[in-house]
């Protein structure tokens, strides 16, 4: 018997109405057997391809023919994209539709990161064409934290099974086993510095924490792997920064109720994960939803919209140099009044409120690696390097190279 999509074309149009209206998510419907029926995706001829050549459709299809009345299924990959899919059965529990939910990225990614997860993949399963293909696309891809998704996720499931599954009943849908990478041997003393800067972007609840530490050991996939079952190691790896991400998060003044409950959550996942890639993309979302839970639980609720919008554009702006001009216009006050506003609500004029966020940055970048003070100077756009030292001696009480030095003690 042929199969008709209404009754699957009537559930997407429910889902959407569901959805904030300024989210971009995409939805598609498979027949059980992986043939596609249609997709509100404006790119789908470009990210279907894409998901069966990642072998998430593989995956999908075959956990949907696995058992009766499938959970959905999270399917993570190596170049940061995750999908869900959940399942429209018959009476008898087997899957008559596959809808699925997707591409997002659970970070924003860089056109080089995705390219180095592309490496990944052999040349037959991504042709040069798709790859170039791919990054031209990559706009089109929203940015959603994987606890975000994850609920989206499972309300597809529930609108299509009339179910009340939570976020911690989806299954974790690694892809095939990847190649793997050769890792080298790193400087202990260096990742443990890079460690403690990644925990205090967590304290600090700082939103920008990719461009502060994009110079610094990359810790998301856990130290090198070796031994009989890598994937274990992996595993330990992750659940132990998760612990440590957990406990940062509640220094920094989320509560421990919420802290803890959010890390079981995420360590549940670590160990349901099938593959290294999957680890990957699961240490990299729960570092960005602890640092955004963290951000908004140390936003001050006596800042009124207008001076909340400018810290939040302060932040995410230390790399560049910050007049109040750009703030007022921002927020559409005249410099005066902004400024009165500012320092009424804060305690702190606008420049020393920036030069304080640009100064606490630096502590970071020192304590992070090896890069030169006078090239942390230009990355915050310090006029000189003498300013800068002047500044950060003002606000610590000590210069940049004897910060350093006693941090690498």
């Amino acid at each position: 018997m042929a199969v008709t999509i209404t009754e699957g074309e009537k559930n997407l149009i429910l889902l959407h109405k569901l959805l904030p209206s300024n989210e971009r998510l995409y939805l598609w419907c498979y027949t059980a057997d992986g043939r596609l029926l249609t997709s509100d995706c404006p790119e789908a001829a470009a990210f279907g391809p894409v998901f069966a050549a990642l072998g998430g459709l593989e995956r999908a299809l075959a956990h949907g023919r696995a058992g009766r009345y499938p959970r959905p299924l999270l399917i993570g990959t190596a170049i940061g994209m995750q999908w869900a899919a959940a399942y429209e059965c018959d009476d008898r529990g087997a899957p008559r539709l596959l809808f699925l939910l997707g591409p997002a990225f659970y970070r924003d990614l860089s056109v080089t990161e995705v390219e180095e997860g592309l490496r990944l993949y052999s040349q037959s399963e991504f042709s040069l064409a798709w790859r170039e293909q791919l990054v031209q696309k990559l706009d089109a891809v929203p940015v959603m934290s994987h606890a975000i998704f994850s609920r989206y996720a499972v309300m597809l499931h529930n609108t299509l099974n009339h179910e009340q599954l939570s976020a911690t009943d989806l299954a974790s849908g690694a892809l095939p086993a990847l190649r793997a990478a050769d890792a080298p041997k790193k400087d202990r003393h260096k990742v443990w510095r890079a460690e403690q800067a990644l925990l205090q972007m967590v304290r600090n609840g700082d939103i920008d924490y990719k461009g502060a530490l994009q110079n610094s050991e990359d810790l998301s996939n856990g130290v090198p792997v070796h031994g009989r079952d890598p994937l274990r190691q992996g595993k330990t790896s992750v659940t132990v920064f998760t612990s440590l991400v957990t406990r940062a998060a509640i220094e920094g003044g989320l509560s421990p109720e919420e802290a803890y409950s959010l890390g079981d959550s995420y360590i549940q996942a670590v160990e349901d994960a099938r593959d290294l890639a999957e680890l990957s993309a699961l240490a990299g979302a729960m570092y960005d939803d602890f640092i955004h839970r963290v951000h908004r639980c140390r936003t001050n609720p006596a800042y009124s919209r207008q001076v909340q919008k400018c810290c939040d554009y302060i932040e995410l702006n230390l790399d560049k140099p910050i007049r109040t001009a750009d703030l007022a216009a921002l927020v559409g006050y005249t410099d005066y009044y902004l400024s009165e506003k500012f320092k009424k609500e804060t305690g702190l004029s606008l420049s020393n409120y920036i030069k304080f966020a640009k100064i606490e940055r630096a502590r970071v970048l020192l304590a992070a690696g090896d890069e030169s003070i006078q090239s942390i100077a230009e990355a915050l756009a310090f006029n000189t390097p003498n300013y800068f030292i002047q500044s950060f001696r003002d606000v610590v009480g000590c210069t940049p190279a004897q910060y350093r030095k006693q941090q690498q003690k």
